[in-house]
This record gives C-alpha cells, structure tokens and sequence, in this order.
C-alpha cells in the first residue's frame, strides 16, 4: 500500500475577512474533490484570513500513481483559483503489511 499526503500553503492577499477566505478556500477544496477520490481538507491557519494550508491525502498501489494523483489533484484545485500557492510539499511513502499487525 502506498500513501500520498501533499500539503499546499496558499496566499489569497484579496481576502479582507474570515468569511472571504473560507468561500475561496471552499471553492478550491471542492474542485478537488469534485474529480478525485482524496481526502482534502484546511489544516492550518484557520483564523488567519490572507492565508490557508489545505491537506490532501491518496491511497494507491504505486508510488507513481500516488504521485500522478496528488500532482493532478493540485493542478485541479489551483486552476483559476483565487488563491497563490505559496509551498507545496509532498510525500509518498510504501507501507508494507508488517506495519500493521496487532491491529
């Protein structure tokens, strides 16, 4: 089994209210999950309102279609968005069956 997680650090400099960023940052996640089957949420920085961190998370057979994914899944949510990506940091890890005994 493989995860990929990827974390996005967004800039949205229009927002001038919690209430700004959180239609933006909705807009973005849903796009997201509207064509993928991942996880996506806000993690971070959920009170400031110029900026948010958003989590993705995939489950795959291969590090290389978790990559794809994740990269297909970014590419998604930021197109057109009303948002700037500040970092993008991504991680895919193999986890073997041993990793779960005992469960």
């Amino acid at each position: 089994m493989v995860i990929g997680l990827a974390r996005l650090e967004l800039l949205i400099p229009w927002s001038t209210s919690l209430k700004d960023k959180r239609s933006i940052v909705h807009r973005i996640v849903q796009r997201g999950r509207a064509r993928f089957n991942a996880s996506i949420a806000e993690v971070d920085a959920l009170d400031l309102h110029q900026r948010a961190v958003i989590g993705v998370a995939v489950v795959s057979n291969s590090t290389q279609h978790a990559r794809s994914m994740l990269d297909g899944i970014v590419a998604t949510m930021l197109a057109g968005a009303d948002a700037e990506l500040l970092s993008r940091d991504i991680v895919v890890q193999q986890v073997g069956d041993h990793d779960f005994t005992g469960i």
